[in-house]
């Protein structure tokens, strides 16, 4: 947002339609004329200590009116000590003409950065109404301290000041209302997944009440030992720090990472508090919404893991301006980097490329800059940096290759992005058909540091071309609709002193970025994008996303169930059964086409970093890299696991908690699903036994406790598995 002078010529006619709206009553305009209004703001406009401004949203649409003044020279002086540096604040936001969740806070936040911009502002003060309870809330998000009631023309205003450092401290989502929340949540999901991995074991007390150490709680049990526990039914000691700490025996966390661990239990916590207070789009709201809106709504991280939103490195301030839940459009950070010490991938010209996502007017830009440095261009290609990573990681940790100029800053880029659950992939909001641009970034996340390896990556275009000729040349997955976002090019630096003694570590991991194609150039007229993530969302009011598509969609719950199971499970069995050819499909990792708010199609992401073949079949040598040798029964595991306990298991929860759907009907629509595949590919009949009474219990938890910092080694990811016994088969229970 940005602020722009009142111009009353411009303005007029929107000025007095919002002072006069009935929600404007503090403002003490009601009933005024234009020319009443004109009057009104004239005298401000005219006065040199009394400032009017219009606040612009990010597309220049006019959104709240703000006005500065100098308190010396207000009817404040009488009524406290003015002190060199105040400033004098009042804010309107527009009637609203849609719901927008966040608006005010995010209105407020804006007109404080614009006080505090002036250096000489050192203290922010306002005096509302004493019965304007909402904009003292707002008040205190941002840290103002009621000083004392004062009389005033036509009200009696509450005084209160906001220092500079007040602000800046402020953590509106740090009250005890909103941590007890997330505790709840918390402490409801750890129950819940760590009795599912067999760590620990409630205690029944019948009809659906059951005991866990200090806890006692409400919880529904369905298939594949899925719990969903009723958070606002726990009662017991409301802290979920403490119930991590006290099962760190029972839960295998090593010594020497229990504190990190417990770190990303309290950023978690964190996460959860903000997207309460911040993000309040509802789940009717949320069918209507587009990609972005829907990505940025997310109130959890992956299902299963407890600690799921750890992002260890940001500080609040980059929770703010880099988390997708933030929503906030952020403008990459651009390097030019010597040839001669990196690496780039591309079928095709490296300048075409170039030109295709800065536009030849930028590419053009970048070179002159070089050559301003007295620098040839023709020595350097460019880099994205997630603007965390230029200012925390490359100045420093690469200090050395910046002032040697093997690594050149340039300008950020003239698009804006948006933040994917992912965290470190960007989405194009200002050119959607533009690739989705991946970086790196040294934030530890849910038992990984989020870099990206240059040398990893040299193979990542290559199997994406591999895999997406293999998918596009089958008539099957052609029929089910099922495609792959290819990562097109990767580029990376490798000339750092890190690289060149030869060790992989996270430093090798620090300066890299993958370009992947975007999803919107492929959609048909009526078609829409989510995150299949997005199926398992709740709402603050705990109303699901999921059982509001179906009821818009005006299809019965199992024709939207079979729809979606044909665009989804049904492709990655074949890719399976026909291919031996395996994904990483967890929620995040596909998005869904929707048409008529029913999933048709899916398209799949990830595909370098996830993929693997599971026989011996011929591989160009650059694709060999993601070849496995395992057994059948681990091969089966990447159904069992990845998409029944990985994902559909929660998806059957929410169905039959919200009773849109039978766990029963949902797995054996499920089962139906395999089953007519099976019918249509006779020859692949023994292929593998997806129909087996049991299988391996597979579990993520115990991978986080056991190493928080690396969970699975990337090149052997089988060997890292943990057991814990066996699961029914659900497709087999209720087949």
């Amino acid at each position: 947002m940005r602020l722009i002078p009142l111009d009353l010529d411009r303005d007029l006619a929107m000025l007095h339609g919002w002072v006069t709206h009935p929600r404007s009553v503090y403002w003490m305009l009601q009933g005024a004329t234009v020319e009443q209004v004109r009057a009104e703001y004239q005298g401000i406009v005219d006065n040199p200590h009394h400032h009017a401004w219009i606040g612009l949203d990010d597309d220049g649409t006019p959104l709240f009116l703000a006005e500065t003044y100098d308190p010396a020279h207000s009817e404040l002086a009488p009524h406290y000590d003015v002190r060199p540096g105040d400033i004098g604040m009042h804010v309107l936001v527009a009637p609203p003409t849609r719901k927008r969740s966040g608006l005010t806070s995010a209105v407020m936040r804006a007109v404080m950065d614009f006080c505090f911009a002036d250096s000489r502002v050192d203290r922010v003060v306002v005096e509302p109404d004493v019965t304007n309870e909402a904009i003292a809330r707002k008040n205190a998000e941002v840290g103002f301290v009621v000083v004392k009631d004062v009389p005033l023309h036509g009200k009696t205003g509450r005084l209160s000041f906001c220092t500079r450092a007040a602000y800046e401290m402020s953590v509106p989502h740090l009250r005890p209302e909103t941590i007890a929340y997330a505790h709840r949540r918390l402490i409801a999901k750890a129950i819940a997944e760590f009795s599912h991995e067999r760590l620990i074991a409630p205690v029944s007390l019948g009809e659906d009440r059951y005991r866990f150490g200090d806890h006692t709680f409400t919880a529904r049990r369905f298939a594949l030992e899925h719990w969903v526990v009723d958070a606002d039914s726990i009662e017991g000691p409301l802290d979920a720090l403490d119930v991590i700490a006290g099962l760190r025996e029972t839960l295998g966390i090593p010594e020497k990472l229990l504190g990190t661990y417990l770190e990303e239990i309290s950023a978690t916590l964190a996460g959860t508090a903000w997207k309460l207070t911040h993000r309040r789009e509802t789940a009717d709201e949320l069918v209507h919404a587009d990609f972005p809106t829907i990505e940025a709504a997310m109130t959890e991280g992956h299902p299963g893991f407890v600690a799921n939103n750890g992002r260890i490195g940001f500080g609040l301030r980059d929770h703010e301006a880099f988390a997708p839940e933030a929503g906030q459009p952020v403008r990459l950070r651009w390097v030019a980097v010597l040839k001669t010490k990196s690496i780039f991938v591309y079928d095709g010209d490296e300048r075409d490329h170039y030109e295709d996502e800065l536009g030849p007017g930028g590419l053009a830009h970048f070179e002159q800059q070089l050559r301003g440095r007295g620098l040839d261009p023709e020595e350097y290609r460019y880099l994205p940096v997630h603007p965390w990573q230029w200012e925390h990681k490359v100045t420093v940790t690469f200090a050395a290759d910046v002032a040697s100029r093997a690594i050149v800053p340039l300008d950020e880029s003239t698009d804006r992005y948006r933040a994917q659950q992912s965290i470190r992939t960007f989405f194009n909001v200002d050119r959607p058909d533009r690739h989705y641009v991946k970086t790196a970034i040294a934030v530890q996340n849910m038992g990984f540091l989020r870099g990206l390896s240059p040398k990893y990556m040299q193979a990542t275009p290559p199997i994406n071309e591999w895999v997406a000729r293999l998918v596009a040349g089958d008539e099957e997955l052609r029929a089910c609709g099922f495609g792959v976002l290819r990562e097109l090019a990767s580029a990376g630096y490798t000339g750092d002193a890190y690289h060149r003694i030869g060790v992989p570590s996270a430093y090798t991991k620090m300066l890299a970025a993958l370009w992947r194609e975007s999803p919107v150039p492929q959609l048909a007229a009526g078609e829409r994008l989510a995150t299949m993530a997005s199926l398992l969302h709740r709402d603050r009011d705990g109303n699901a996303l999921v059982t509001a598509l179906i009821r818009e969609s005006g299809v019965s719950a199992a024709e939207w169930v079979a729809s979606y199971f044909r665009a989804y499970l049904r492709p990655v069995v074949h890719c399976i059964l026909r291919h031996d050819l395996a994904f990483m499909p967890h929620g995040e990792n596909l998005i869904l086409v929707l048409e008529n708010h029913v999933p048709r199609r899916v398209f799949m992401k990830d595909i370098g970093e996830e993929v693997a073949v599971m026989n011996d079949q011929p591989l160009p040598p650059e694709v060999e890299r993601i070849r496995v040798d395992v057994t059948d029964e681990l091969k089966e595991l990447a159904i069992f696991t990845d998409v029944f306990d990985g994902f559909l298991r929660h998806l059957a929860g929410i169905l039959a908690v919200d009773g849109v759907l039978p766990e029963r009907e949902f797995w054996a629509l499920a089962g139906d699903c395999v089953r007519e595949h099976a019918k249509d590919h006779p020859d692949l009949a023994g292929r593998l036994d997806l129909l087996r009474p049991t299988f391996a219990h597979s579990c993520l938890n115990r991978l986080q406790l056991r190493n928080t910092l690396q969970m699975v080694d990337l090149t052997d990811q089988a060997s890292s598995l943990i057991f814990a016994g066996e699961l029914e088969n659900p497709i087999a229970v209720f087949g």
